[in-house]
This record gives C-alpha cells, structure tokens and sequence, in this order.
C-alpha cells in the first residue's frame, strides 16, 4: 500500500507547489512588468495618496460634481465586495419608483435643465460599480456643475471632452467619461 500511497502525496506535494506557488509568482510578476497599474488595482491618486479606482464608481451627491450611474450595490453604494446589479426587471415597481425618484433628485437640483435625463444617470449598471457615464449624461450635467463652481460652461465642457475615451480598439463599446477622474480634474481646478 506504501508504494501506492508515496508517488500519489509526491505527485500532490508537487502539483500543490507548482500551481499554488509558482505559478501565481510567475502570472503576478508578468502583471507587474507588463500592466503595473492595472495590477495594483488602476488606483487614482491625489498627492500621492489613493483617493480610489478608474474602475469602481464612487457616490458623488454635491452640484459642483459630476455624478455617476446609480450603484445597485448593498449595503453600501459601489461596494466591490458586493458587486451585482439590481436584478429588477423593467415592469418592477421598485425599479419604477427608483427611477422616478433618481429623474426628481436630478431635475430638483438643476431646475433649469429641459434637456431629456439620460437613462445611464438613472439605472444601475450589470455590476453596480461602474465608473462610467455616457458623454450624454455628462453634458446633461455641465450647465449645473458650472453654476454650482461659478466658472463657464465652456471650461466644463472642455474638462469632460478630455475625460470622454473612445471605443476600445476602436470599435468595442460606446464612449464613456470616467467620472472619478474627472471630478478629480475638476478639483484641482478650483
């Protein structure tokens, strides 16, 4: 039994080695080299401390920011640790009512705005964490951020245009503002 028993734990303890060590080692030294900020998490920083992710959402509720897709996080807006999406369908209630209330905070805090709200300003994303809006939903927002700053709209506009990134590879999904970066930019700004 001994003879079948010693190549099995030997073959377990390499195996073990192998794809619980080296491996890992190996795949995260690649990541270093090749992608370092991707592998650390794509953090933003702010003099030199992280003030977030370019990839996770964070809840922005001040006028003189812009804000992003409503998260369908819980317990918690854009908790990573519970990233998911609502999971209500269009005929919900409760995403009804959601909505509603999203499109009246928005209207209430710039009345002025008869623009159509863009949907992504309303609805939560598949993930609940996403950092982007549509260059819609950010020019929806540019007359209230201006206002609540009291610099012109153009500035604004120009800030957000070089914030909007393009389809990936040219041609996969749509273009999109990162909005922790850009309310970063907007900071340092004033």
């Amino acid at each position: 039994m001994l003879q079948h028993l010693r190549p099995a734990l030997v073959l377990l303890a390499l195996l073990t080695l192998l794809t619980g060590a080296v491996y890992p080692l190996v795949v995260t030294g690649i990541a270093q080299a090749l992608f370092a900020s991707q592998a650390q998490g794509s953090l933003i920083r702010h003099d030199g401390k992280p003030v977030g992710s370019s990839l996770i959402g964070q809840p922005f509720s001040d006028p003189k920011r812009f804000w992003g897709r409503p998260s369908g996080t819980s317990p918690h807006p854009y908790n990573a640790a519970a990233s998911s999406g609502t999971n209500q369908g269009p005929t919900n209630p409760a995403l009804v009512e959601a909505v509603t209330g999203r499109i009246k905070a928005l209207r209430d805090a710039d009345p002025g705005n008869n623009l159509p709200v863009p949907v992504d300003l309303v609805t939560a994303s598949g993930s609940g964490l996403d950092p982007h809006i549509s260059p819609a939903a950010a020019e929806y927002q540019v007359g209230r951020v201006a206002r609540a700053r009291g610099i012109d709209a153009a500035t604004v506009r120009e800030l957000v245009a070089r914030h909007t990134e393009g389809r990936q590879l040219g041609f996969l999904g749509e273009p999109r503002v990162n909005v922790p970066e850009l309310n970063l930019d907007l900071g340092r700004m004033h």
